[in-house]
């Protein structure tokens, strides 16, 4: 049984009797994650999460019968025989659920109708954009022969932090490292903007940097291939039940194993006796004890609000105060705009289209960063997300946090307005797209930054956290292998999710089997993961009773 101790009760000792006993604050994908892990491995787990749903930025709500699934536009891991699926199969993730594999990751519209479709097959890419632009056969070919190349690496490399990786490990990944090592140098530092300079038609100039629906700015050309590469392998996927169906089945896995989650319990601060974490207080004053805590939540939240700032480095520093101001690294807050239609949308219609914005419609469209609009018709992604015969858009862009936040806290009534200007251009912006569509849109919903940053608690409402190929990078990766996922002077403490794992579902979760192999080392367990292997198919029952964020609603 866990302890439930009043403050006035001294901690006694540095380890209970029995199983080592673990509190995980956060129910995302990296608290989840190590909630699994840990199980799987001998300890004894609780997870405090301050949300009534797992998951965090991993979810969904609902509007009368319509599903708004927030997270997930391509799944790393959704194929067979590598390691960032066996990752997801271990933690049940896609047991008994179909995947939803698209020919193409994103097409491009231009505002005078002028499209490009990036095509997964580099055959079939080749040849489409040879047909849009014949005099830009050079660059083309470049980039379709890099695909090739990309197509038949098979690196993912998700299952061991360095320090721990076996010699055979090691000797695994350099087979497949050093045979590709010029390409993956070439195109780790060939920026995408500079590649684009090649161009000579505008379109695809301004439309390859929009591959992965809104621009990454700066990103080089190897995540491109990449995830391109990998959809070929049907590896970048959608599965069925989205987002929050993800992380439902990853609480389910981890329920199964014996793990606890308990929901509206929002940690305050972490417990701290000559320089060791030992447990939690809650809001309210209820205090937890365990031998070791993982914060899997907010990175400011955990080193400024839960640590009071006492545990930092230099390298911490960076990362939480220098970095978060920084746009180069950090990735911007996101409007979304879910669209409920009372009709079945042609399904010939492409799933994903990112429209160049004009400068009438970007002055037109509230806080919009990159005068563009990403248009998915969601309901072609996973079954359970409409009710039969009608379909589901979401409409997004990258837009700044602060002046959402400021809104909101000086004039509510400023802020409403604002979302209804975001509902009514979607609103005119889709009737130009799909004439008469107008007519069939029966429910509006629109989440800004804020609204993000609220429900789930991630700072600036930056779902996607930091960027990658940035200085982020190589502070993140100093934490994993030589920090091994501590704070100075803090023992008894550790860190996962996403800010200090890097962003991404799949790294999320990677991130807490990282942190639970070396957390083995200190508690005296073998580390073991095994996969689930349930074949129960899946259902949106499963998604339980989602929430309806706002009160106050678009027209």
């Amino acid at each position: 049984m866990w302890e439930e101790r009043d403050s006035r009760v001294p901690r006694q000792g540095r380890r209970t009797a029995g199983k080592p006993r673990v509190i995980i604050i956060g129910a995302g994908i990296g608290g989840l994650s190590t909630g699994c892990y840990a199980q799987m491995s001998g300890a004894e787990t609780r997870i405090f999460e301050r949300h009534v749903l797992p998951g965090g930025c991993c979810t969904a709500w609902s509007r009368q019968d319509y599903v708004f699934d927030y997270c997930i536009e391509w799944l790393t891991g959704t194929g067979r025989n590598n390691d960032a699926s066996r990752v997801w199969r271990e933690l049940g993730a896609l047991d008994g659920k179909t995947i939803a594999n698209f020919e193409m990751f994103n097409t491009v519209t231009d505002e005078d109708g002028r499209s490009v479709t990036f095509y997964n097959d580099p055959d079939r890419l080749e040849a489409h954009l040879l047909e849009i632009s014949p005099g830009d056969a050079r660059p083309i070919r470049a980039f379709c022969r890099d695909l090739r190349r990309f197509t038949r690496i098979n690196l993912y490399p998700f299952l061991t932090p360095g320090p721990l990786q076996s010699p055979r490990e090691r000797a695994a990944a350099l087979r497949v490292v050093l045979p590709s090592f010029a390409l993956l140098w070439r195109t780790a530092v060939t920026r995408m903007e500079s590649f684009c300079d090649r161009f000579e038609d505008p379109l695809l100039r301004r439309a390859f940097p929009f591959i992965f629906f809104q621009d990454h700015e700066v990103f080089p050309l190897l995540p491109y291939l990449f995830n391109m590469a990998s959809a070929f392998h049907l590896n970048a996927g959608f599965p069925q039940g989205g987002s929050l169906g993800l992380a439902r089945s990853v609480e389910e896995r981890y329920t199964e194993l014996g793990g606890r989650v308990d929901y509206r319990a929002r940690v305050e601060r972490v417990l701290v006796e000559d320089d060791r974490a030992i447990g939690v207080e809650l809001r309210g004053g209820e205090r937890h004890f365990a031998d070791h805590v993982v914060s899997a939540c907010d990175g400011v939240t955990t080193i400024d609000g839960l640590l009071g700032g006492r545990y930092t480095s230099p390298k911490i520093d960076k990362l939480f105060t220098e970095m978060m101001s920084r746009p180069d690294v950090l990735y911007p807050g996101v409007v979304s705009a879910f669209v409920g239609l009372n009709e079945e949308l042609d399904p010939a219609a492409r799933h994903s289209t990112t429209y160049l914005l004009s400068d009438e419609d970007s002055a037109a469209l509230p806080g919009v960063l990159q005068n563009s609009l990403v248009v998915q018709v969601r309901s072609r992604y996973s079954d359970g997300f409409a009710p039969p015969g009608k379909s589901v858009m979401h409409c997004t862009y990258f837009s700044d946090y602060d002046s959402w936040k400021q809104l909101r806290r000086t004039d509510r009534k400023a802020y409403r307005a604002r979302k209804q200007e975001v509902a009514d251009f979607i609103r005119a912006f889709l009737e130009r797209q799909y004439p008469g569509i107008g007519r069939a849109i029966e429910v509006m919903d629109v989440a800004s930054p804020t609204t993000t940053e609220r429900y789930t608690g991630v700072r600036g409402g930056s779902i996607l956290g930091w960027k990658s190929f940035t200085p982020a990078d190589d502070v993140i990766t100093g934490l994993i292998n030589k920090d091994r996922m501590r704070l100075p002077g803090l023992d008894g403490f550790s860190m996962a999710g996403q800010w200090f794992g890097g962003g991404s579902l799949i790294r999320a979760a990677a991130s807490g089997r990282f942190v639970t192999q070396y957390l083995c080392k200190e508690l005296g367990l073998d580390f073991r993961a095994w996969e689930r292997g349930g074949t129960t198919p899946w259902h949106p029952d499963k998604l339980g009773k989602l929430p309806q964020l706002e009160t106050h609603r678009v027209r």
